[in-house]
């Protein structure tokens, strides 16, 4: 995205410098031009053109015009990942930035990521509002408590980069820094084999599951008391409101938390909240093991 930006941000800068220079110049060019020649010099009654105010009028709305598809189409780029990324969760701390792989690998204030792969940060905060930002790569979005901000980026040339957060977010605000770190594919493989075995995001969410008793009520037969959460993720499902939501990060995340918030129908409001049962972290194992679950095969009846 970063030559994106940058080209139409000078094209942005050219466009002030241009009308800057010239308005001031037409400025300066009449001021000498139409000077009062005599002390009782009377200037003469100027009418208005309508080629001119057309001019005025329809060059400006052309040149918004291009700015605004420009824009658009830079923004729509930045807000829509590719299909196919390399997903990461992010979670924002006093004062602290935590990464987790979903093949178990965790980070603190450095991220290793492999050159010219489509990059997907899943970020959430554990306290208040940070800031993710990348300035090489022109990537900046806040990090909010309770709700999951996804951006993306490809980094075409490996080496390490800033990572700051843009978001006063207390007194070791300044300390919350970190590095990107862009390897070849094959160091990056190295590098994601040489860390501690942990197991994936989706293990460890299924061994939490297990801990917690959801299997009790969110039994794969459809005889427990909470839904079938076999090939439910990405799916639209419907509430008792009557209203239809999709089972994304956000809504497993708040089906957790406030389970009666958005109950499916056909359920009864009987989950327990897990809030402050859970860490952030634990949360993002309990979502990545819901995305794991394959849909159960069909068996066909007679």
């Amino acid at each position: 995205m970063a030559g994106r930006v940058d080209a139409l941000y000078f094209f942005l800068l050219a466009l002030s410098v241009f009308f800057s220079v010239l308005i001031a110049g037409l400025i300066v060019y009449y001021a000498v031009k139409y000077h009062r020649k005599r002390p009782d010099a009377v200037g003469a009654a100027v009418h208005g053109g309508m080629i001119l105010e057309l001019t005025w009028t329809i060059v400006p709305f052309l040149i918004t015009m291009v700015i605004f598809v420009w824009g658009a189409s830079v923004y729509f780029a930045m807000a829509r990942p590719p299909d196919e990324t390399i997903n990461i969760y992010v979670v924002g701390k006093q004062w602290m930035w935590k990464f987790q792989h979903l093949d178990g690998q965790r980070e603190i204030n450095e991220l290793h990521v492999p050159v010219g792969r489509d990059v997907k940060l899943i970020t959430t905060s554990e306290d208040v509002i940070h800031d993710l930002f990348v300035p090489a790569f022109r990537m900046k979005a806040d990090v909010i408590p309770g709700r999951y901000v996804s951006i993306w980026f490809r980094a075409t040339k490996p080496g390490r980069y800033h990572l700051f957060c843009a978001e006063y977010c207390g007194t070791r605000h300044s300390g919350m820094i970190g590095e990107v770190i862009v390897m070849d594919p094959a160091e990056y493989q190295t590098w994601l084999g040489g860390g501690a075995q942990e197991g994936s995001l989706a293990s460890a969410g299924e061994k939490l599951f297990q801990d917690l008793a959801c299997n009790t009520c969110h039994r794969p037969d459809a005889q427990g008391r909470g839904p079938v959460l076999q090939g439910l993720f990405g799916k639209t499902v419907q509430l008792q409101s009557g209203e239809t939501m999709t089972v994304d990060e956000a809504y497993v995340r708040e089906s957790i938390i406030n389970p009666s918030a958005k109950v499916a129908a056909g359920f009864q409001p009987i989950m327990p909240t897990f809030q402050g049962l859970v860490t952030e972290e634990q949360l993002l194992e309990l979502i990545e093991y819901v995305k794991s679950l394959k849909a159960l095969p069909q068996t066909e009846t007679r």
